[in-house]
């Protein structure tokens, strides 16, 4: 959304408004932003859990398997970027998902510091369940198709402009 079409920041409001809905100075747990993020967050990964335990996978591996079905054949540094997710996380998850025969690891012919990470027909063959997971979640959520579709813009909006925000020192 260009800058010029965007919504008086929060900031701005609070300092010329008087509207109830916006957030009061306060250190409150209940008034906080993250909180409510942080408890959602840990509300729908363990309605995942027992759904994908039904699959072998923990939800940052179904995570990596939804990338792979998207794109198979990503490397290491590919699928950590879109994860957001460091080496140091992502490759030990990435050897369990090989043990258990769902992608193969194999050093990239063309710069062979790179490591690819490829689906195996049995991982391929899971996609269809997890759909059905999928599915079954957005069921749970009850929200009509124009509410989970703001939902998931608004957080996709979200994440970027927390990333892009500068950091405080």
């Amino acid at each position: 959304m260009p800058r010029d079409k965007m919504t008086p920041t929060l900031v701005a409001m609070t300092q010329t408004s008087e509207d109830p809905r916006l957030p009061s100075p306060s250190v409150a747990l209940d008034d906080q932003l993250c909180f409510a993020l942080y408890a959602a967050s840990r509300a729908m990964t363990a309605r995942y859990r027992p759904m994908l335990e039904e699959l072998g996978l923990t939800y940052p591996q179904y995570l990596v398997m939804m990338l792979l079905w998207e794109e198979d054949q990503q490397t290491v540094g590919q699928l950590g970027h879109r994860l957001a997710l460091d080496s140091g996380t992502l490759s030990p998850l990435l050897k369990r998902l090989t043990s258990a025969g769902l992608v193969t690891r194999h050093r990239r012919v063309e710069d062979e510091r790179s490591v690819s990470i490829a689906l195996t027909d049995e991982g391929r063959a899971l996609r269809d369940k997890a759909f059905a997971i999928s599915q079954d979640m957005i069921c749970a959520l009850r929200l009509d198709v124009d509410d989970f579709a703001d939902l998931k813009q608004t957080l996709h909006v979200l994440t970027q402009r927390v990333t892009e925000a500068p950091r405080s020192s």
